[in-house]
């Protein structure tokens, strides 16, 4: 028997007007004042807003990414919530651009801070931030130099 999700999935209206860009992507983390220091610290990512929940507790923070699109990083529910493995389905990593000559600088960069480069390919470099969330900064379709 088929899912649910399956069946929704076999048959689409006309399709409309694709979407203009990526508004936001949002990571969840366990410390929102340690994540806020690796993505304003290590990554220079500017704060556009902080976010209180209902009890006046910092909920959330919106970091800029280029001109049009934010990173919104909220505190998890749970200190202790499972982490998802990176070949379960779901978002598999955030990827940050970045100018090919900078490659290098990104690598002693990251590594400099505690954050060293897990693994890449010929267009990017992949790190973890504090809480185990893959982060790529990519130069695609540029290689480096």
């Amino acid at each position: 028997m088929r899912s649910s999700r399956a069946r929704r999935c076999d048959t689409f209206p006309a399709p409309m007007e694709p979407p203009l860009a990526v508004h936001h992507v949002a990571v969840v983390v366990a410390d929102l004042d340690r994540a806020e220091r690796f993505y304003t610290g290590v990554l220079g990512l500017p704060v556009l807003r902080r976010w209180d929940d209902a009890a006046g507790q910092p909920r959330s923070v919106w970091l800029a990414l280029g001109s049009s699109a934010f990173l919104a990083v909220e505190r998890a529910g749970s200190p202790n919530a499972p982490h998802r493995e990176d070949t379960a389905p779901g978002l598999h990593c955030l990827a940050l651009g970045i100018r090919p000559d900078a490659r290098e600088r990104w690598r002693v960069t990251l590594t400099a801070a505690g954050f060293p480069v897990e693994r890449e390919s010929p267009y990017t470099l992949y790190t973890r931030d504090p809480d185990g969330n893959l982060v790529g900064l990519s130069h695609f379709p540029d290689p480096a130099p």
